[in-house]
């Protein structure tokens, strides 16, 4: 289910997912497919580690990963959510024949 909310989105981002919601900020990015796919990613990652346990791990990366890289916005890129989330957010097919868990290559 997509959700227009320009609050909920943080500055600088066009949209997050909280299962089982994809929220964008602006209506007309539901034409987006590359920003459409990079979140129904994040569901389905989110459903493999059954929600909670998702926003534990992301939270925890994200602080190690600031605390390596002393940047948010690369500590952010680098989490393995979203790395995975990114490099294949282009390919229309990747949901079909990605693996459970295949964030875990891209720690």
């Amino acid at each position: 289910m997509i959700v227009i909310s320009k609050k909920l989105i943080p500055k600088g981002y066009s949209g997050l997912t909280i299962f089982p919601f994809i929220i964008l900020k602006y209506p007309e990015l539901r034409n987006d497919k590359v920003l459409l796919l990079h979140e129904r990613i994040h569901k389905v990652q989110q459903l493999e580690l059954f929600i909670i346990p998702f926003y534990v791990w992301y939270f925890l990366e994200f602080t190690i990963r600031f605390f390596k890289y002393k940047n948010k916005r690369l500590a952010y890129r680098n989490i393995s959510f979203e790395r995975e989330a990114y490099l294949n957010e282009t390919d229309p097919d990747y949901l079909k024949s990605r693996s459970v868990w295949a964030f875990l290559k891209y720690i």
